[in-house]
């Protein structure tokens, strides 16, 4: 990290944190040790220094105990294989990674487990029995189209790689918007927060800029913190990154410049929130229980991404049992 300067990144939103928070971070690592997620010793201290626990705990600040351990197991097994996508062999293997992702949209289903599955194939379905038993079907359905989003983010970003190419900006923001989760996580803050946005407002367009705009919020902050780690694994999903190579700036011209973009976003939500005609009050009541998930998971990610250690590791990933 002493090679470059990470700015500040500009974040207004209030910082709140889940009263059940020094039960989660206990609780977090039981889950994932319970069904062998951790190959090795090296990926234990990796998700124990990552802190995903305070991550959840941000971003459903007001959720009951229970919702909060879901929440908190999606957060960990998404950021486990988001790790397998982005530094395990599997990275540059597309086609692998379509079969496995398969099966898990499978399970999500409903199929039954087989002695072939992976333990990521064993916590994914104790995960949707979890959730499945709390959640509508509306929202659960919507949940799967979320997760097949995710699942074609990584996908594609795996083919990029396998061509050794650096993507032009408008790739990187299509395969960058469904790989960061943010689509997923936020129809998890739902779940959490007993509250299912309705068709009408999913459908607005401009409910649609709020989300786009907050799930760039989300990348981007991410963008800017991983920057070391993803520079050294040669990736290149990364907006620093794809500034850095394409424009031929200096990297730490790249970071600012991401900051840059970071920071203008984030008033440009404000202010198209705060001018927005009414919907009626009903629907108002339910935009604005929305418009507060999206802030709890921007302030939530940027002051995790602070003090987590989850992005000063480089080293490859092993999945346990693969």
């Amino acid at each position: 990290m002493n090679q470059f300067t990470l700015p500040e990144l500009y974040c207004p939103f209030p910082s709140q944190i889940n009263k059940h928070v020094d039960v989660l971070e206990d609780y977090a690592l039981e889950w994932v040790l319970r069904f062998n997620l951790l190959a090795n010793e090296s990926s234990y201290q990796r998700f124990s220094k990552s802190k995903f626990f305070l991550l959840a705990a941000g971003a459903y600040p007001y959720c009951d105990l229970e919702e909060l351990k879901i929440g908190n197991d999606w957060l960990s097994w998404v950021f486990i294989w988001d790790d397998q996508c982005d530094i395990s062999e599997l990275k540059k293997q597309p086609e692998v990674l379509k079969l496995f992702q398969k099966r898990f949209i499978e399970i999500l289903k409903g199929r039954k487990l087989t002695s072939q599955d992976i333990p990521m194939s064993h916590a994914l379905a104790d995960l949707r029995e979890r959730t499945f038993q709390r959640a509508s079907d509306k929202w659960f359905n919507y949940f799967l189209h979320c997760f097949i989003q995710y699942c074609h983010g990584c996908v594609e970003e795996a083919t990029i790689r396998a061509q050794g190419i650096v993507p032009d900006i408008d790739t990187y923001m299509m395969c960058r918007r469904l790989s960061v989760g943010g689509y997923l996580f936020l129809t998890v803050s739902e779940f959490c927060n007993k509250f299912i946005l309705c068709n009408d407002l999913r459908r607005n367009e401009i409910v649609k800029s709020l989300q786009i705009m907050t799930i760039d919020i989300l990348a981007w902050c991410n963008d800017i913190f991983s920057t070391f780690r993803e520079l050294n694994s040669g990736d290149v999903h990364n907006l620093v990154l794809v500034q850095h190579y394409l424009h031929q700036i200096p990297l730490q011209t790249a970071i600012e410049r991401a900051a840059n973009m970071h920071d203008e976003k984030v008033k440009a939500l404000m202010f198209l929130e705060s001018s927005m005609s009414s919907f009626g009050q009903e629907l108002d009541i339910d935009l604005a229980k929305y418009i507060s998930i999206m802030h709890d998971w921007i302030q939530s990610n940027c002051h995790w991404s602070s003090l987590t250690n989850r992005y000063e590791n480089t080293e490859k990933l092993e999945l346990a049992n693969y």
